[in-house]
């Protein structure tokens, strides 16, 4: 059976400050997206404190479990709307190496934990300076049956990450993200591609406006598995929603077979096929 979920995407906020400002101004948009009928709140990469903060990123971390995540959960079951949110996740206890991880986070409508995911590709020193890689690709959670996959911006420029994706079952891949100027290709080009070629609805929600050196070049979008634009944001904080429908992905996969026509036995690690 098909299933179906609405989404609200939250390009913003186009002004970070206090780790309270921006948690207003998530609230807000969940607002905006408990008044549209979504389901979910998808907001950008690193949305509750910032991005481009510099050492402010060690001030503001916390644990999975930390303030951040009390204000959020509040959030969802206030407004009934899951909220996807981006922080710097401290891990200094249990079995996790120790430091800080670039982090994704899923609330249910009732205040629960969905999933968690930790950025797996950094990128520059922006990244690098900053946090540790994440260790696991592939993270899903299910709703409204449909099966929600992360990734965290830089990532999704790499197929392999995307198509492993594909191959765990994700239906619809969730993609916070601060993709600044001038990369504006890879929200107008590379995410199409990447839905497309991996049969998958992808959201790509971005920042906007500037933080420290970064002009963030906004573009948000939504794709579907057949490569059409489901939604498209311009370059300022705002709002736009958007349907996940799974008969579309049956329908698409129907008609473009790349994944059925796939010659794994032709590909290794090295590139030289099987001998």
């Amino acid at each position: 059976m098909a299933a179906h979920l609405r989404a609200s995407l939250f390009q913003g906020p186009e002004f970070s400050g206090e780790t309270s400002d921006n948690l207003d101004v998530i609230a807000r948009a969940a607002e905006v997206a408990s008044s549209a009928g979504a389901d979910i709140l998808v907001t950008s990469e690193m949305s509750a404190t910032g991005y481009d903060i510099g050492e402010l990123v060690r001030v503001r971390a916390e644990p999975a479990d930390g303030p951040i995540f009390d204000a959020v959960a509040a959030l969802a079951r206030r407004t009934g709307v899951a909220i996807v949110y981006g922080y710097p996740e401290l891990a200094d206890r249990t079995n996790d190496k120790p430091g800080v991880y670039n982090s994704v986070q899923v609330v249910g409508a009732d205040g629960s934990v969905l999933a968690r995911y930790r950025k797996t590709h950094l990128f520059g020193d922006l990244d690098r300076r900053h946090f540790l890689p994440g260790a696991e690709l592939v993270v899903q959670f299910q709703m409204n049956g449909v099966t929600c996959g992360l990734l965290t911006c830089y990532d999704v420029e790499f197929p392999e990450a995307v198509r492993a994706h594909s191959d765990s079952g994700t239906d619809w891949l969730i993609v916070p993200t601060g993709l600044m100027v001038p990369f504006d290709i890879v929200a107008t080009h590379v995410v199409p591609a990447r839905a497309y070629e991996s049969q998958l609805f992808i959201a790509y929600v971005n920042r906007c406006g500037s933080e420290t050196d970064l002009q963030y070049c906004g573009l948000t979008c939504a794709i579907g598995p057949d490569g059409a634009e489901l939604g498209r944001a311009g370059r300022i904080q705002e709002s736009i929603s958007v349907d996940i429908d799974t008969a579309v992905l049956a329908r698409s996969r129907a008609v473009n077979t790349h994944l059925a026509d796939r010659r794994s036995d032709l590909y290794s690690a090295d590139g030289r096929g099987s001998s």
